[in-house]
């Protein structure tokens, strides 16, 4: 029988893998088993597969002896290939245990370096190298680490031992201290150790790999990496591979360093090569904050780092040769890569590359310049885009015209502007999150636990790091606004205090931040409208061409048509009539046809409410001109129209000349204990027909009037709650007649010839409860148009209110009841199924029926490419997700062959 493979190897005479191999090797090693194939200097190494993350889950976190067997074979290959041996205390091989999802993760799971030292491997390092403060810096960095991920120890009181160490010796940096202070901190950590946790440090490297690769198996399931997968949409069932890789040091003294650097510019997407190092540092150094980055050149200085001299200029040949493997790169994948490298005693190893982090107008920009380049082609360009992304490129920035007080100066390492009150902690970023505050994260440096705080901000503020630091990689990649590395800021986060200059600002306060420039300024500073650039317009185009559905929003108002069309939209797929009626100048006239006692007194107030009603109606045709308008009659329960307040009774009471207290009775009367599934929608078209025969008065009137002042017009009359077709039969009938007494008067009015001028209406139904639905065949041959209503669907076909449910819904989600929040995204199997059998039987009956969906569902992407497969011709979403929902429609078109 044949053993199952569970390990490939990667070096320079054997390569097991390749990039096509992300699935089971993670992305970082099928990227390293690539890097390799082609001949770059990549330190050899291992991966244990993401298999065997889920074996190791599924066997209650033990390794099996085959994963095992195979990883010391591989260990041997790296051994031969090096000249070291692992182990030992002469001439040790030392690794790296690293995570590698299948999509790239940053800083959400866990890493350990220089694996494989202990009190005697130590000792061999140092004489093998002729430097002992390498060697036992090297130890204590292990010591650190490994204590953290692999014995879960607080490694902040290890972090403090560091810095009082560093007082008593009189030096403020890392690099100050000598071999003999390493080497007496070594000692303290492992007596520490043992004291406060009762751990004693494992001096075996087999027992130290074996358990390190546990731990990074662990983290695959730790908080902060679920939240990161559920704000994602990445699935927890992918498992981490671990790569298992040979040490090459940037901490052997001024030859030697680390950097991370991308072939272009993450916030702008420029064709800029960009990038930090620190000489005489380990990879985390330079994502930690701990000291200040170096640019690379000229290109990568800002003004943290303006004084520090580039690699470029310390090390014109090392700095050449990185150019000459990002150029490979990014030509080998054909996209924007995000690169780490090391340089050991004046030699360049590449430790990783993979598609860069990015903002979304950085996103837009490469995806239009490579497809330019001539390197992708535009369907591959629309499909680098993540849709969610766009709306990063709507949002505010700082009105240039508005007074501003600059407090400080950061690095600008998100794009986009954010004010709020000031928080000091995730936990308080929750907190003021829940009620109602937009707030601004302010931290020495963020790190993984921060995931939570970080989500629930407008934007995050730090002291410490660089432009690819935590902080500034992770904010990139939720589009939220970072300024990082603002050195002038002092924070106190015991006392919750931040002091700027002679300023001090306590949780609660308010501060605004530029995330583009890196400013911080004090207060709320208005914002102003974003302005669309020329490669949005472009690569826009390229997704309409290639999409089939059509885009629509959902639009109450001029004002929002306008900037629907601004955003792309091709009609409008709900205008909500009840909106109109809250407005001051006509809900007392609602209210009066509430209290009406008969017919006629409804059909008075209602007159009055039909000029307001044919006015907003034309409005919104003048800005669509001849796109779909599609205006839904009334659909809530009447109570939601009653006054709430004392003093909105009084004027009620005064204006209907009755007493307050009948006001409250009527209310009461009014009452329903489901009101979702009470006295709303067409039923109010059935008891009360004067009200949806005013509504469709208004729209018919709207329209010719709009025809003769020269616009031409298409409305659709949208009939709400439909659950069976007699409904629809009579409200249609009704609908009708008012439309052809509407056209005859047009065709006489100012001797008009007759046909002249017609308006094609449509009328139809929204699709909203499951016997709809599911008796779709019978209701179709009534109707032009479907147009799912999921909101209502969802709650109907699943027994959820949207309103409730979210006090539970986080644990279906979590414990994979549902895969996502089925109001966010469409629940595919039961909703959908609705969705398709209404209309493979509605078009059966109505072969010429127009099918759309006019839910929350309809601007999100993965219920756009279901509407795509389910044969809709149109979604609708609120203006803003247009542009969100035209490129979602065209990577669907993309997905399954249009």
């Amino acid at each position: 029988m044949n053993m199952k493979k569970w390990v490939y190897r990667f070096n320079r005479h054997k390569v097991e893998g390749n990039r096509e191999m992300s699935t089971l090797l993670g992305g970082k090693g099928a990227n390293l088993a690539e890097m390799s194939s082609l001949g770059f200097c990549v330190p050899p190494g291992f991966t244990i597969t993401t298999e065997a993350c889920l074996d190791y889950t599924a066997q209650n976190g033990i390794l099996s002896e085959e994963i095992k067997e195979q990883s010391l074979e591989a260990v041997r290959e790296v051994e031969r290939v090096t000249g070291k041996v692992f182990g030992d205390p002469h001439n040790p091989l030392l690794f790296s245990v690293r995570s590698g999802a299948r999509v790239s993760m940053p800083g959400m799971m866990d890493t350990v370096l220089n694996l494989g030292l202990n009190d005697d491997s130590v000792r061999g390092l140092a004489e093998q190298t002729k430097d002992e403060r390498f060697a036992w810096d090297s130890y204590r960095r292990f010591i650190q680490m490994y204590a953290n991920v692999v014995l879960g120890a607080n490694t902040s009181v290890l972090e403090n031992t560091l810095e009082n160490l560093k007082e008593a010796r009189g030096v403020s940096e890392d690099t100050d201290l000598t071999g003999k202070d390493w080497e007496e901190l070594c000692d303290l950590y492992q007596k520490m150790l043992l004291r406060d946790y009762g751990l004693e440090f494992p001096s075996d490297p087999l027992e130290q790999l074996w358990k390190a690769m546990a731990a990074v198996f662990n983290s695959w399931n730790n908080p902060r990496a679920k939240v990161y997968r559920e704000l994602n949409g990445f699935s927890h069932d992918w498992g981490t591979a671990v790569n298992v890789q040979g040490m090459v040091f940037g901490n052997r003294g001024a030859d030697s360093g680390t950097g991370v650097c991308f072939t272009r510019n993450p916030s702008t997407g420029e064709k800029i090569f960009f990038g930090e190092f620190l000489m005489n540092a380990q990879g985390e150094d330079v994502v930690a904050g701990i000291r200040t980055p170096g640019p690379i050149n000229e290109e990568s200085k800002n003004v943290s780092n303006k004084h520090l001299q580039t690699l470029e200029e310390l090390n014109p040949t090392i700095y050449g040769e990185l150019v000459r493997i990002y150029q490979n790169l990014e030509s080998h994948y054909r996209d924007m890569q995000d690169i780490e490298f090391t340089v050991e005693r004046g030699k360049l190893y590449i430790l990783q590359t993979r598609a860069g982090k990015r903002t979304a107008a950085a996103a837009l920009k490469i995806a239009v310049d490579l497809t330019q380049e001539g390197l992708i082609s535009k369907e591959e360009a629309v499909m680098r885009v993540r849709p969610d992304d766009l709306s990063q490129l709507l949002h505010p920035t700082l009105d240039p015209k508005a007074p501003k007080i600059l407090l400080a100066q950061g690095l600008p390492a998100s794009p986009g502007a954010a004010c709020g009150v000031v928080v000091f902690s995730s936990e308080r970023a929750c907190e003021f999150k829940e009620l109602g505050k937009k707030v601004i994260l302010v931290r020495h440096e963020t790190s993984p636990e921060d995931i939570n705080g970080m989500v629930a901000s407008e934007g995050i503020l730090t002291a410490q790091g660089g432009m690819t630091s935590h902080a500034a990689v992770v904010a990139r990649g939720m589009g939220k606004p970072c300024v990082a590395g603002c050195h002038t800021l002092f924070i106190d986060v015991d006392k919750e205090e931040l002091s700027i200059g002679n300023k001090i600002f306590k949780t609660g306060d308010t501060l605004t931040i530029n995330g583009e420039k890196g400013e911080v300024f004090e207060g709320i500073v208005p914002t102003s409208k974003p302005t669309i650039g020329a490669d949005f317009a472009l690569f826009m185009k390229w997704a309409d061409e290639i999409r089939r559905l059509k885009v629509r929003a959902n639009a109450d108002n001029p004002e929002d048509s306008q900037l629907a069309l601004r955003l792309g939209a091709e009609g409008i797929g709900l205008c909500r009539t009840e909106h109109m009626f809250f407005a001051p100048n006509r809900i007392l006239a609602v209210r009066k046809m509430i209290f009406a006692k008969d017919k006629e007194e409804r059909e008075k107030a209602l007159g009055e409410l039909l000029p307001f009603q044919k006015e907003d109606f034309k409005k919104i045709f003048k800005v669509m001109g001849e796109r779909p308008v599609n205006i839904r009659l009334l659909d809530p329960p009447l109570h939601e129209f009653m006054p709430r307040r004392k003093e909105e009774r009084e004027e009620l009471a005064l204006a209907l000349g009755i007493d307050a207290k009948e006001v409250k009775m009527r209310e009461r009367s009014l009452h329903e204990f489901n009101p979702m599934l009470g006295h709303r929608g067409c039923r109010l078209g059935i008891t009360y027909p004067e009200i949806y025969e005013m509504q469709v008065k208004a729209i018919v009137e709207a329209a010719f009037e709009s025809c003769e002042e020269g616009t031409r017009v298409k409305p659709e009359i949208m009939i709400p709650l439909v659950g069976h077709a007699k409904e629809l039969s009579i409200l249609k009938e009704t609908a009708l007649k008012i439309i052809a007494a509407g056209q005859a008067v047009h065709e006489t009015k100012e001797g008009r010839g007759k046909g002249d001028s017609k308006v094609d209406f449509k009328v139809g139904t929204m699709i909203e409860l499951p016997r709809a639905a599911i008796t779709a065949a019978e209701i179709a041959p009534y109707a032009d148009f479907f147009s799912f209503g999921t909101n209502d669907l969802t709650q109907t076909t699943l027994g959820l209110s949207r309103d409730d449910s979210g006090k539970f819904l986080s644990e279906y989600v979590g414990q994979s009841i549902y895969p996502t929040d089925p109001f966010v995204s469409i629940d595919q199997s039961g909703v959908g199924f609705l969705v398709e059998h209404a209309c493979r039987e509605g078009k059966r009956t109505n072969e010429s029926i127009h099918l759309g969906i006019c839910g929350e569902h309809g601007g999100e992407p993965a219920s756009i490419d279901f509407c795509h497969r389910s044969g809709l011709d149109y979604v609708s979403c609120s203006p803003f997700r247009v542009p969100i929902a035209r490129l979602a429609a065209a990577q669907a078109a993309i997905e399954h062959g249009r």
